[in-house]
């Protein structure tokens, strides 16, 4: 018996693989979007716990300013000079005086020699210590001076202003003196903590 086959009015079919290919990628599909949305509820709960936590921060922060404004409000003229005084006091034990004469040293052309520095306040700007100086040098030249406030303001360590020059006259020579405002700030990378006879040796100039 001869069996005729018409694949054109019934081809082969396999109708189960593409349900369960399309049940298969919807199955993906849903699991990534369960973990997508997972994913997007913790961020947004960790969002939510940050804010907090810095709201609570800031409130926390304002507190405590208010509590120091009411303190120094509380605090008697003496007291506050004591306390201004303190904190001086910790500025300049933290100040590198020996880098501080080097780095003068750097800048002083020939000619030109220091006489006076006298500090007029150590304060903090961030984390960086900077000192106010009054520092008189000692020249027969203008023009070296002029070159040495110009060495100064390029150094990056220094802000040199002329303040007065006052002429001088000896036996032996004629010479100036040139007062200067400067603005100091220590390089960064360089100790900032000056042994206890670099510190006496500068009180002793000052006085």
């Amino acid at each position: 018996m001869i069996t005729k086959l018409n694949l054109a009015t019934k081809p082969f079919r396999n109708r189960t693989l593409p349900y369960l290919v399309a049940l298969f990628l919807l199955a993906l599909a849903a699991s990534g979007g369960t973990l997508s949305f997972a994913k997007l509820r913790q961020i947004t709960a960790q969002n939510e716990n940050a804010k907090t936590e810095i709201l609570a921060m800031e409130t926390e922060l304002k507190a405590l300013k208010g509590k120091g404004e009411l303190v120094q409000q509380q605090l008697t003229p003496e007291q506050r000079a004591l306390l201004i005084a303190t904190h001086k006091l910790v500025a300049n034990k933290t100040f590198g005086w020996s880098r501080l004469f080097a780095d003068l040293e750097a800048v002083l052309p020939g000619g030109v020699s220091a006489s006076r520095v006298t500090v007029q306040n150590v304060y903090k700007e961030g984390d960086q210590t900077r000192a106010e100086l009054e520092f008189a040098a000692l020249s027969r030249d203008y023009q070296s001076v002029m070159s040495m406030i110009e060495r100064m303001n390029n150094s990056g360590n220094f802000q040199a202003e002329l303040r007065g020059q006052d002429l001088q006259k000896t036996e032996r020579s004629t010479f100036t003196e040139y007062t200067l405002r400067l603005v100091y700030t220590p390089r960064s990378g360089y100790s900032t903590t000056a042994p206890a006879s670099d510190v006496a040796s500068t009180q002793g100039a000052n006085e």
